[in-house]
């Protein structure tokens, strides 16, 4: 009986370790599902094909005020374009500037190699997964 429960136990922690389930909990920041395939060769996402030169993806259904991706030299980053310590607002758009992006609620700024804010706040900047596909197509998902 013993043996049966801690096999129990042992495929029930296995189960729970699935990477897949990643959730960014973030009480400013909802969680919706999405899914955009970048094609890098054309124009609009070719400055996706050298490192930190982020782009701005800004369609509909797409994140909650859109996604930031950049090429970090190793892989590719995205992250959701909203600041992640403010109540979604009119002022709650992140701005790019240069390899970081800020907020101009609160003049934070946030890397875009980390995510990691410059300032003591709460919440880094609310991540995406990204996948290769191919020589020139990455999907950007959540």
């Amino acid at each position: 009986m013993k043996k049966y429960l801690l096999l129990l136990i042992a495929v029930a922690a296995i189960a729970a370790c699935d990477a897949d389930n990643y959730n960014n909990n973030n009480r400013y920041l909802p969680n919706y599902n999405f899914s955009i395939d970048l094609d890098l060769s054309l124009p609009l996402y070719s400055p996706l094909r050298f490192p930190a030169n982020p782009i701005y993806v800004n369609q509909a259904g797409i994140g909650i005020n859109g996604v930031i991706v950049m090429n970090t030299g190793s892989g590719y980053t995205a992250y959701e374009a909203s600041c992640p310590n403010q109540e979604l607002t009119a002022c709650s758009r992140l701005e790019p500037d240069g390899i970081n992006v800020v907020c101009p609620c609160d003049d934070v700024a946030y890397s875009l190699f980390t995510g990691l804010p410059e300032a003591d706040v709460r919440y880094p900047l609310k991540p995406y997964r990204v996948q290769r596909l191919g020589e020139t197509m990455i999907r950007v998902y959540n």
